[in-house]
């Protein structure tokens, strides 16, 4: 079993929100538990994709009640810890795929990769780390991409 981070933005348009709808389908679609951070724009829209294919989602909440997150999680973690919270998801992941993003999310890509998680993007932040770092971002171009990139670094490693 994988856990499959999904993060991005508390707000997003809707075609980032069908994307990540459709990264969380794919997800699901492939067994993987899919963590978010449990709340509005990316992280509902791929909780969505992943109930609505029988998936498993698991939030990692910033805040206190676990009843505060979006109405798709199948599982909430109300840490307390606001935006210290992208350290669990981070930690928790077997992979993470950035969708779009905010602030918040550069830090759980920075997070996840400093903690050598493997980090897919789809339409996301566009750094590049310095000669001595050999690990960034996997970008791709679309949903089912960024799935099966994360899925394969989930499961044999980076490549």
């Amino acid at each position: 079993m994988y856990y499959i981070a999904v993060v991005g933005g508390s707000q997003c348009d809707a075609a980032l929100a069908a994307l990540a709808e459709e990264v969380g389908t794919g997800i699901a679609t492939r067994g993987g538990i899919l963590v978010c951070g449990g709340g509005s724009g990316i992280m509902e829209a791929a909780s969505r994709g992943a109930r609505s294919a029988g998936g498993v989602v698991l939030g990692i909440l910033p805040g206190e009640d676990p009843r505060r997150g979006n109405r798709y999680l199948t599982l909430a973690v109300a840490t307390g810890l606001g935006e210290a919270r992208n350290a669990v998801i981070a930690r928790t992941a077997d992979a993470l795929i950035a969708v779009g993003g905010e602030y918040g999310t550069l830090s759980e890509v920075a997070l996840a990769l400093k903690m050598g998680k493997p980090v897919v993007g789809l339409k996301t932040w566009k750094i590049e780390p310095p000669q001595e770092l050999d690990r960034g971002i996997i970008h791709c171009e679309t949903a089912a991409e960024a799935v099966e990139a994360a899925w394969k670094a989930a499961t044999t490693g980076w490549s």
